[in-house]
C-alpha cells in the first residue's frame, strides 16, 4: 500500500506542480480564469488517486477493497501530491523573491480604488491587505494557506474514488 501511495502521489505531485509552474510562467495566475485553470489542474493531477486505488484493488486485493482502505490510500496519495503542491509554490515564491502577495495586494487595492470605494472602505481594505501580506510573510502560515487550496479538492476526490471503487462491480479488473 505504501508503494502505491508513493508512486501515484509522486505522479500526481509532479503533474500539479508542473501545471502550477506553467500557469505562473504564462501569467494566467490571476482572475477567474487562472483560478479555474488551477483547480482543473488539481483535478487532473488528483485523478491519480482513482487510478492508484483501482490498481491496488485489482492487483493486490483481488478486485475487492473496503471503503476505509480505499479512503486511506486516496488520502495518502493526496497528501503526497499536496506536499509537492506546497513545495512547488514555495519554490515559485523563492524564485520570484516572495513578490506574489505584495503585488497581489497592490493590484487588489488599485481595483478597489478604481471601483469607487469610499475613503473609509479603502482604509479598511488597505489595512486588511497589509495584515494579509504580513501573515503571508510567515512561511508556516503561507504553507498552510497553500495547502488549504488543494486540500478540499483532494478530500473530495479521495471520498468519491473510495465510494466508487469499494463496489466490486464498478470497473472490474479485466479478465477477472
Amino acid at each position: 500500500m505504501t508503494r502505491t501511495i508513493l508512486v501515484y502521489g509522486c505522479i500526481a505531485g509532479v503533474i500539479v506542480a508542473a501545471c502550477m509552474a506553467l500557469s505562473m510562467s504564462s501569467g494566467a495566475e490571476g482572475g477567474i480564469v487562472g483560478m479555474a485553470l488551477g483547480y482543473l489542474s488539481m483535478l487532473i493531477a488528483l485523478s491519480m488517486v482513482f487510478v492508484g486505488i483501482k490498481k491496488h484493488r485489482d492487483q493486490r486485493l483481488g478486485g475487492v477493497i473496503r471503503f476505509t482502505t480505499a479512503l486511506g490510500i486516496g488520502l495518502g496519495i493526496s497528501l503526497v501530491a499536496s506536499l509537492f503542491y506546497v513545495l512547488g509554490w514555495e519554490a515559485y515564491e523563492y524564485a520570484t523573491d516572495y513578490r506574489f502577495m505584495p503585488e497581489y495586494a497592490a493590484h487588489a487595492i488599485a481595483a478597489k480604488r478604481a471601483s469607487g470605494a469610499s475613503a473609509a472602505e479603502m482604509a479598511k481594505f488597505i489595512a486588511d491587505m497589509q495584515e494579509m501580506t504580513k501573515a503571508y510573510a510567515d512561511p508556516l502560515r503561507r504553507m498552510l494557506m497553500t495547502l488549504s487550496e488543494i486540500a478540499p479538492v483532494a478530500i473530495i476526490v479521495s471520498l468519491v474514488s473510495a465510494a466508487l471503487l469499494r463496489r466490486r462491480d464498478f470497473m472490474p479488473a479485466r479478465g477477472g
